[in-house]
């Protein structure tokens, strides 16, 4: 990968990850703990992720330990593509938060997923439920940017 990303500068590449869009129960993905230090080896200073999908959004908590550069942006999908609930925004303020807690408020960009045309099965999130994701996902940026600063504010 970073044969191919050679003469890129690190701060223009963002690379995305995720665990597949196929249909099955997926009990045997492998963890983030497994691969983390390989996703990180890649010169990029941005990474795309599935945060919120309920196999692995507990996974948050390996980006504490990992060694991570200074300039880190994580960009957690905090709305499924997986889910065809439609996320509350006080659960994406929340997921925002953690990552936040992780890489400082200035490095995290709230995503979704893996976007939500892309299950190779044809079952789609519908449109109108793909659209009140994103206005969760607009919501509850609202309300952890609103909290985050609040927080530095009076510190």
């Amino acid at each position: 990968m970073n044969l191919s990303l050679k003469g890129i500068p690190r701060d223009r590449v963002r690379f995305h990850t995720c665990y597949s869009v196929n249909v099955a129960p997926r009990v045997h993905d492998m963890e983030l703990r497994h691969y983390l230090d390989l996703i990180l080896r890649i010169n990029a200073q941005a990474f795309s992720f599935e945060a919120s999908n309920p196999r692995h959004e507990h996974e948050w908590a390996v980006w504490k330990d990992a060694k991570l550069p200074d300039d880190i942006i994580l960009i957690p999908g905090v709305v499924s593509h997986c889910v065809h609930l439609v996320e509350h925004p006080e659960l994406v303020a929340q997921r925002i938060e953690r990552y936040a807690g992780i890489v400082g408020r200035e490095n995290v960009l709230a995503s979704n997923d893996c976007g939500f045309a892309t299950s190779a099965a044809g079952d789609e999130v519908h449109t109108e439920v793909a659209w009140a994701k994103l206005e969760a996902l607009v919501e509850g940026a609202r309300i952890a940017s609103g909290r985050l600063w609040k927080r530095s504010a009076a510190a």
